[in-house]
């Protein structure tokens, strides 16, 4: 058999980590109080979800609580950078510095959905984090896409509450055309947090009985550092050893 070289050209990545207990216990906290709030503010007017049982807020980014959460999708903003870089071999026009643009809640119960969309950042180059920090029971005892017990068909409801990403084209065809699947659909768990950039259209499917689906999203901006770093060392009290070097493509704040 000759030797042969496949030639792997990906259409998009999505990262996947969790978030440690300690922060999602910090999240729910400051969200179970900021619920309460006669000052809290909406986002009804700005994000396309048709949430009608619940409500879509914009967080806080200066709570202490929010603090160890900012740092972490910061880094992970970073690592997803230097991870895109190095596995399709291009180099980025500048060295980035990664630092948040907007942090919102959605709190979703019976029947809320969001229609497909994607994120604006102020930057170009844009990243979008989405995680969970309360999921209903019967969406967590759904069975995971791709597994042998899931399946669409026969009504299952087995993508209730489920957050679907669409890349391309998905034709009933594809597989037998040996077109790769460009769409995923993803159950959400306590503290999974995924990573992807922000032109990914994603939406997620409603659900049916009671309980919370508390989703904790944010937008990422990707500064070129020779712009702004002065500015984001300033504002975000950035140590000096955090700025980037040679070897680095990124900084995170």
């Amino acid at each position: 058999m000759a030797e042969v070289t496949v030639h792997n050209m990906p259409s998009v990545f999505v990262m996947q980590t969790e978030m440690p207990i300690s922060m999602v216990n910090d999240l729910n906290d400051y969200l179970d109080e900021y619920k309460e709030d006669q000052d809290k503010k909406s986002l009804a007017d700005t994000l396309v979800g048709q949430i009608h049982q619940g409500e879509q807020l914009l967080m806080d980014n200066s709570d202490p609580r929010l603090k160890d959460y900012n740092n972490f999708i910061c880094s992970l903003g970073a690592d997803y950078i230097n991870f895109f870089s190095n596995n399709t071999g291009t180099q980025l026009q500048s060295p980035k510095a990664v630092a948040i643009d907007e942090t919102w809640s959605v709190h979703s119960y019976e029947g809320d959905y969001n229609p497909i969309h994607d994120h604006g950042t102020k930057t170009i180059m844009g990243i979008s984090t989405t995680g969970w920090t309360k999921v209903p029971q019967q969406i967590l005892d759904q069975p995971v896409a791709g597994s042998p017990n899931y399946s669409l068909y026969n009504t299952s409801g087995d993508c209730d509450g489920y957050i679907a990403f669409n890349y391309g084209r998905n034709e009933l065809m594809n597989t037998e055309r040996l077109r790769p699947p460009q769409s995923f659909v993803m159950k959400p768990e306590v503290g999974k947090l995924l990573v992807f950039p922000s032109w990914l259209q994603h939406m997620v499917y409603p659900f049916k009985g009671e309980g919370e689906r508390r989703t904790v999203a944010s937008n990422l901006n990707c500064w070129n550092v020779p712009d702004v770093a002065d500015q984001l060392k300033e504002s975000w009290e950035v140590p000096e050893e955090s700025l980037t070097t040679e070897k680095e493509n990124v900084r995170n704040n």
